[in-house]
């Protein structure tokens, strides 16, 4: 049996990892600046987390949500502690697809209404509804297609305020990531999130921030939203969240009640789940991450910002996008095959920068020499 060919695949096997670096098969060593699409939070392999999972996989791996899961109690109490949200009430599953698919969900269960308010250049997930939020028709199949969907441009007050009021009522939910991923680091303006926040408020309509990517202190808040001052009412959550092990959720605002059987999932939240999690919340807080990963952010932000062959610098903490000119196309290409760092992208033009929130002082600015290098010996 082959494997369904829907990934395009550099040709590297890589067989180790530690903190920001990773090793081939053939024993080469490469730099990690994308951390596996912003996954790698913690560092790979760190310690902690890899004793926390083999100390739970000693006791027990696997229940089904039929019975009390006390890990999964610690993770909400450990989550509500480093988010600042003690308040919030916290459903797992497994992605952050599913995360948004159930808040989605969950926001028109508790308004009775269907349609939804994204953004131009969104991504949201390749599930159901997710996709249907998300500004990509070639990934979007005709059985997902749906007219509830209303797609605003991206940093438009205006459009805002007419969609609001004219279809204010039946708007269930507005969905906006922080930060756009995919879409190329596009910074949410703290005044569009703050009428947002109005807007819902006026119309009955529920906030989901969608923190799959830009949260878990990568900005260096907890949430990308939290830089707006605002609170949202639903906040969905993977990638960071497990440091690679499968794990996503949503913490629900207290004034949206629960009801037995209205969301659910058969691996969400076992206990290996629980325990990654922890792990990666406790050494966010005992190593101060957060404030690390707004420290290195700066750095990198202020070197990219003086080389000129690249342009529009942009995003916070340790999530950050360049957009690189023609002549220049095969930057990324060759900082993986002659310097041995992985990057990411969006297209057409953007090369986009998601290491471990540990990524040291050393490791950045190897980052930042290299890539001056690279753009000398561009062909």
């Amino acid at each position: 049996m082959k494997l369904f060919n829907v990934y395009p695949i550099n040709n590297i096997t890589i067989t180790r990892a530690r903190g920001s670096r990773v090793w081939d098969d053939a024993g080469l060593e490469y730099l990690d600046m994308y951390g596996g699409h912003a996954v790698i939070s913690i560092g790979h392999q760190h310690p902690h987390w890899v004793k926390r999972i083999t100390e739970q996989l000693d006791k027990i791996a696997f229940y089904s949500n039929s019975i009390r899961i006390p890990i999964q109690e610690e993770l909400a109490n450990k989550l509500g502690e480093v988010s600042g949200k003690p308040q919030y009430e916290l459903f797992l599953c497994n992605s952050g697809a599913e995360a948004n698919e159930n808040a989605l969900k969950l926001a028109s269960f508790h308004t009775g209404r269907k349609k939804v308010i994204a953004f131009k250049k969104s991504f949201h997930g390749r599930t159901s509804l997710a996709v249907a939020a998300t500004d990509n028709p070639s990934i979007v199949a005709p059985v997902n297609a749906t007219d509830n969907i209303i797609f605003l441009p991206w940093n438009d007050a205006e459009a805002i305020r007419s969609t609001f009021a004219q279809q204010g009522n039946e708007i269930a939910a507005v969905i906006i990531e922080g930060i756009q991923g995919v879409g190329g680091i596009n910074v949410a303006q703290n005044e569009i999130l703050q009428l947002l926040r109005s807007m819902c408020d006026q119309y009955g309509s529920l906030l989901i921030a969608d923190s799959v990517q830009c949260g878990y202190g990568r900005s260096g808040k907890f949430f990308s939203h939290d830089h707006s001052g605002i609170d949202a009412d639903i906040y969905s959550m993977a990638k960071g969240m497990g440091n690679g092990f499968p794990i996503g959720g949503i913490m629900i605002a207290p004034t949206i009640p629960a009801r037995h059987f209205m969301l659910g999932t058969t691996f969400g939240g076992n206990h290996l789940a629980c325990a990654a999690g922890l792990a990666v919340l406790e050494v966010m807080q005992n190593e101060n991450l957060m404030q690390h990963a707004d420290t290195i952010g700066k750095f990198l932000m202020n070197e990219l910002r003086a080389i000129p062959e690249i342009d529009h610098v942009r995003g916070m903490g340790l999530m950050i996008g360049f957009d690189v000119p023609e002549q220049l196309k095969d930057l990324k290409k060759n900082l993986l095959s002659t310097h041995k760092i992985f990057t990411g992208e969006a297209k057409p033009n953007v090369i986009r920068l998601l290491p471990s929130l540990a990524l040291t002082q050393e490791d950045a600015a190897h980052f930042i020499d290299s890539l001056k290098q690279a753009i000398v010996d561009h062909p």
